[in-house]
């Protein structure tokens, strides 16, 4: 029942000023004065909110009138005001008991049983209630919902009887008895009940809401469609109908109906953030390419609640997976914007900021992510790579010592901050150091290729131990050949050992793999020169100019038209 709680609410309040009977013999007795004197001492207590002290006067009372209901009353109330509930019902007891014909003390207690889940004893009180003053609508719905309880349906459909024949047919009441009659296995009479109602209130949304969930828990799939197509008409803003029509005609496989009403569901603000979220996620679960469609939903989702993280997140999610790896990017960092302490999206940021190569986007946010998060060891690794990208060698060599200190049972972490942390000793030119640290890398991981391959190269451009680059470059490329930057790698440490030849045969093959990469042309270059061809050299070394070589030193190459060890 809709409203039985703001009536029992509404009962307390009036009990607690409920009707007093104080009287007092007219006699002189010092007895009768004494209680006269003390009651009023215990009202005055009460009103002021001196419990302790209107207990003790009410307690007084009592001794001198052991029978009085009204002192017993006050202890009752008294006790509500201390919360002790038990106590109050003791005495509400009492005086119901000193008093039976008072119904404001038996609508008390039957409250109050009903409080302590007392149905039982609760509903003798409000049988006894409502034979009093039949015609009392709140009484009735409160012994309505207490014969429901204690499983008595006829007798329940029969006071909401009584009910309507003062107040006439009303949807809640119809709907009480729909439900009534199902407990009873009498369905088709509540139907009756919510049909009959419907003529008098052709429109109202509980009727028809509550019609298509019986339908749905039936199963009779077309019966609630239909209801819920008339309930959508009848009220275009109901988000939860449109919701569950978007729902129906999705697993019918039905899109373009599906997705009208789920736009229509999304706009509206009655259904919270998490129910939509499961929605898109539950769609999101069974699309191999995201539809845009979906993404539209999220957008309504980040229209609606633009100061939640959880929008943007969803969205970056869906973008990802159709491999917008920029708009996924903008929308996770505008999650992070609004939620800072969720590593999940720092997570996807700092990968997708490291696979687009903004190495400098990667710096600043790995930075924030270790402080948030400094015992994660992925983003202290990811840190350490961006330092070394920018060339921020001593940064990159304190940020993977202090990362390796973090790794616990996992080789190839650990060995990837020794990797890197050569990179940057060899980036400063310490390169006994760095070849130690590479060293002591692939001692940890032995099968990490990218290692051998980044090791080999560092070896080939500082031109040291030249065999050992090119045992690791070619036990790389036994496992995976055809890969253009280990193609690369192979050329330049047999450009190091002046076999040019073969060196432009290995960065012929890179750079068919990949015509648009920078090293790869300038390497080419490097070979074709050196074999004679300075005009292609010159070509080459232009091409790689405009694709952004950070060899400090090209643009001196292609004025001298001469061949100049490179300088990152």
């Amino acid at each position: 029942m809709r409203h039985f709680l703001y009536f029992f609410t509404l009962a307390l309040v009036i009990t607690s000023c409920g009707t007093k009977k104080v009287t007092a013999d007219k006699t002189n007795s010092k007895y009768d004065l004494a209680y006269i004197q003390t009651f009023h001492h215990a009202m005055r207590y009460k009103v002021t909110g001196q419990t302790a002290n209107a207990i003790q006067a009410f307690d007084s009372c009592l001794m001198i009138r052991p029978t009085d209901d009204a002192a017993a009353f006050g202890l009752s109330q008294c006790y509500l005001q201390l919360d002790n509930k038990t106590k109050a019902a003791e005495y509400t007891e009492l005086a119901t008991k000193l008093d039976p014909n008072n119904i404001w003390y038996t609508q008390e207690l039957g409250y109050m049983y009903y409080n302590q889940g007392k149905f039982v004893e609760s509903e003798k009180c409000f049988q006894k209630m409502v034979k009093a003053q039949p015609n009392n609508v709140d009484w009735l719905f409160a012994h309505a919902d207490l014969l429901k309880r204690l499983g008595r349906q006829n007798d329940a459909i029969n006071s909401i009887n009584k009910m309507e024949d003062q107040l006439g047919v009303l949807p809640d009441l119809s709907i009480q008895k729909f439900e009534l009659y199902v407990s009873l296995k009498q369905d088709e009479k509540g139907i009756q009940e919510i049909q009959k109602a419907r003529e008098v209130y052709p429109d109202d949304l509980g009727l028809i809401g509550t019609l298509v969930d019986y339908y749905f828990s039936k199963r009779e799939i077309a019966k609630a469609q239909s209801m819920l197509v008339e309930l959508v008409k009848n009220d275009p803003t109901n988000a939860r109908a449109n919701l569950a029509l978007g729902d129906l005609y999705y697993r019918q496989m039905n899109k373009a109906e599906a997705y009208r009403y789920f736009k229509a569901a999304y706009q509206g603000t009655d259904i919270d953030i998490d129910t939509k979220m499961s929605i898109l996620l539950e769609m999101y679960e069974k699309q191999v390419l995201v539809d845009k469609e979906l993404i539209e939903l999220a957008d309504l989702l980040i229209q609606n609640y633009p100061n939640d993280a959880k929008g943007y997140s969803v969205k970056g999610d869906f973008l990802l997976r159709n491999n917008d790896k920029e708009g996924a990017l903008e929308a996770y960092k505008k999650a992070l914007t609004f939620e800072e302490n969720k590593y999940p999206i720092w997570n996807q940021v700092l990968i997708l900021e490291y696979e687009l190569m903004k190495f400098e986007d990667l710096y600043k946010d790995a930075r924030a992510c270790s402080a948030l998060f400094p015992t994660i060891t992925e983003v202290q690794l990811l840190y350490t790579i961006a330092c070394v990208q920018l060339d921020h060698f001593q940064e990159a060599i304190d940020a993977a010592d202090m990362g390796k200190e973090l790794v616990v049972n996992d080789p190839s972490t650990e060995s990837e901050f020794y990797a890197q942390k050569g990179d940057a000793l060899f980036g400063l030119k310490k390169y006994t150091e760095g070849a130690e640290s590479y060293d002591k890398a692939l001692s940890i991981y032995p099968s990490n290729l990218l290692t051998k391959n980044n090791y080999a190269m560092r070896l080939a451009l500082a031109n040291m131990d030249l065999p050992k680059a090119e045992k690791l470059i070619n036990e790389v490329n036994e496992i995976k050949p055809s890969q253009a930057p280990y193609l690369d790698t192979k050329g330049l440490v047999l450009f190091r050992q002046g076999k040019y030849k073969q060196a432009l045969e290995e960065f012929t093959k890179a750079d068919e793999l990949d015509k648009e990469n920078k090293n790869y042309t300038e390497h080419l270059g490097d070979a074709f020169f050196k074999l004679g061809d300075t005009a292609k050299a010159l070509e080459l070394w232009k091409k790689a100019l405009t694709l952004g070589s950070k060899n400090k030193l090209l643009t001196k190459k292609i004025q001298s038209k001469t061949y100049v060890d490179p300088e990152y």
